[in-house]
């Protein structure tokens, strides 16, 4: 791989923050419930071949929960994320490495992020060891930020540079064609697989979480006035919702089967037109997904024919439980989300019948985008999903959604469970932080790199956690 081009960056400086934030009411998933989250922020200054430097910016929260699931307590498992950001921080500070940040990004995760993550493991103490997931979404940071910082750097947004002009190389070097199929990744690059909407908007899936108030008489007059809803039926009034996103238990199918029931009636009553069922990674038995899905057709089936696809039913160790799903994606659609950490993961799910890929910047752009790629060419469908994504996180992720070519819109859910912890941004991107008859507009968002234009948000920012 020839790495010559002027545009090519290497990082000078690290500045990397922590950004606390309550949430506005309890979101419930799997067997946890989110009531706080601690968003990390870098700032990282590179400079390309010819000698200029820009600094570029990158955010996402830690989820505890979603990529740790465990016994461990919250406080543990967030204190072992913050350790293993900072030690990221210092090992790219001493890396001397040049390229473009998809290049940097691969490179980082392939040559360096999981021997730093077994050394953090082997002296952490704790009784079991941080996740490969959740050192993606320690690294996804940093790799956002280099998006950032080389299109600052170099003066051009992210998404026109994913191409030859830019990169070193093209897919051919990252990656490969299933072997049922004559696929030729040589010539190709991201930007060959886009599929760009000619409006600067995209349909908002709104989630139901597991603790959410679905109807009126749910509400015991405890809730604080702050002028946003609390009931499902208020938010599609409020917001002109479309698409519901349920999130279920996946150990309780009554529950689960009476969930889909009452929110697909009022979905059915407020024109809202899609559904999809999120069971996170609890379900072990593909007859269970099934046996829902088949009343449903038979007891409910215009709930039935408005559920989109289904996501993520079974264990996320995609390689430990070898699920044949052909069963569930003969029903319906059926997306890898916590199960697709890379592009080989993707090509594994494929052989045992998983139709879709749920994207989300939070398991890095880089990988991001070469799951899309590589799912694209392999004939398999799209979802950028959300990981609560509040402040700068969201931006990225509503652009990977633009550019990506979902089965429809996007997932976002910030503006539902922490509405205010967005304010700054919200001034200069309001329609990225607000959903108006169904949809959010990101026509603000322009410039280089990911176009936050940070300056013009003015948000202050707590002492760093690490300076380099």
């Amino acid at each position: 791989m020839v790495r010559m081009k002027p545009y090519d960056i290497s990082i000078e400086g690290i500045k990397l923050y922590y950004l606390p934030i309550e949430t506005r009411v309890p979101l419930k998933f799997g067997p946890e419930v989110l009531t706080h989250v601690t968003c990390a922020r870098v700032c990282i200054r590179t400079t390309n071949r010819q000698g200029k430097s820009a600094e570029g910016w990158g955010e996402t929260p830690l989820s505890v929960q979603w990529v740790w699931p465990s016994s461990l307590s919250y406080e543990v498992r967030e204190r072992a994320l913050k350790q293993v950001c900072e030690l990221i921080a210092k090992d790219l500070a001493n890396w001397k490495e040049q390229g473009h940040p998809f290049e940097l990004g691969y490179r980082y995760q392939k040559q360096r992020l999981l021997d730093l993550v077994d050394r953090f493991n082997a002296v952490s103490g704790l009784p079991e060891p941080v996740p490969y997931l959740a050192a993606l979404v320690c690294f996804s940071l940093f790799d956002l930020a280099l998006y950032d910082a080389y299109g600052q750097t170099n003066e051009v947004p992210v998404y026109q540079t994913l191409n030859g002009q830019y990169m070193n190389a093209d897919l051919s070097a990252y990656l490969k064609a299933a072997d049922d199929c004559d696929v030729s990744f040589a010539g190709l690059y991201p930007e060959h697989f886009f599929q760009i909407p000619p409006e600067k908007a995209l349909l908002a899936w709104h989630l139901v979480g597991g603790k959410d108030k679905l109807f009126a008489h749910e509400l015991t007059g405890d809730e604080i006035n702050d002028g946003y809803p609390y009931t499902l039926e208020d938010w599609i009034e409020r917001d002109g919702l479309k698409c519901l996103k349920v999130k279920l238990a996946g150990n309780d199918s009554d529950w689960d089967y009476n969930r889909l029931v009452d929110v697909g009636q009022i979905a059915l009553k407020r024109q809202v037109t899609w559904l999809t069922a999120d069971f996170n990674c609890q379900v072990t038995d593909c007859a269970y997904v099934n046996q829902i899905l088949d009343r449903l057709m038979v007891e409910h089936p215009d709930i039935y024919k408005a559920i989109l696809y289904i996501e993520q039913p079974f264990p996320y160790d995609l390689e430990a439980h070898r699920l044949d799903v052909r069963s569930v994606s003969a029903r319906k659609p059926l997306f890898m989300d916590e199960s697709a950490h890379d592009w080989e993961l993707v090509k594994l799910g494929r052989t045992l019948g998983w139709t879709g890929v749920a994207l989300k910047t939070c398991k890095t752009q880089t990988g991001a985008l070469l799951s899309m790629c590589w799912a694209k060419a392999h004939g398999m469908t799209l979802m950028v999903q959300d990981l609560t994504n509040p402040m700068l996180a969201q931006i990225p992720h509503v652009l990977l959604a633009y550019h990506a070519g979902t089965i429809m819109g996007v997932e976002t859910n910030g503006m539902q469970f922490y509405p205010e912890a967005s304010s700054f941004e919200a001034r200069v991107h309001p329609g990225v932080y607000n959903r108006q008859q169904g949809k959010i507009r990101f026509d603000s968002v322009k410039g280089y790199g990911f176009g936050y234009d940070l300056a013009a948000s003015s948000r202050p920012l707590p002492d760093p956690a690490v300076n380099l």
